[in-house]
């Protein structure tokens, strides 16, 4: 009972989000068919859950920690990262809007995002600071909206 949430009646998220990138990380030239179909399938559950809403009630956030942005993520997640990966496999769907949105709705006066959520206290070297803004984060929304900017 304690895992339904997760190993219920389908996927966990997380478990979508590491096979997603992971697949996304095979090269082009070294993918077939199977793999294709398989991120495709993966895909579709992102866009169907809008990333982060829960399966049995959509308008319910099933993962509020995947809208805090944050660099580096190692074993988590966020709305930055997944659109990073949809833009890597050139996917552009208008489902993705509510989370460019939510990616855009992040930069402040000064045209940077700061870092929400950070693995430093589970690291051997900090990568900048809670609650500042992050040139890596930065870097990555600026190129996901000019990627998305004709959607």
């Amino acid at each position: 009972m304690r895992y339904e949430s997760c190993w219920g009646r389908h996927s966990c998220h997380m478990g979508v989000a590491q096979a997603l990138k992971a697949l996304a990380a095979i090269s082009e030239e070294k993918r077939n068919r199977k793999i294709d179909e398989k991120i495709a399938e993966l895909a579709e559950y992102f866009l169907k859950h809008r990333f982060y809403m829960k399966s049995h009630d959509p308008e319910k956030v099933a993962k509020p920690g995947w809208l805090r942005l944050g660099f580096p993520l190692m074993y988590q997640t966020d709305v930055l990262e997944l659109l990073e990966i949809f833009a890597e496999l050139r996917i552009k769907d208008p489902r993705l809007q509510d989370a460019i949105e939510i990616v855009s709705l992040k930069r402040n006066k000064e045209g940077l995002w700061k870092m929400q959520n950070s693995l430093n206290d589970r690291m051997l070297v900090p990568i900048e600071e809670k609650g500042k803004p992050s040139k890596w984060l930065t870097l990555k929304a600026l190129k996901i909206l000019k990627f998305y900017a004709e959607l």
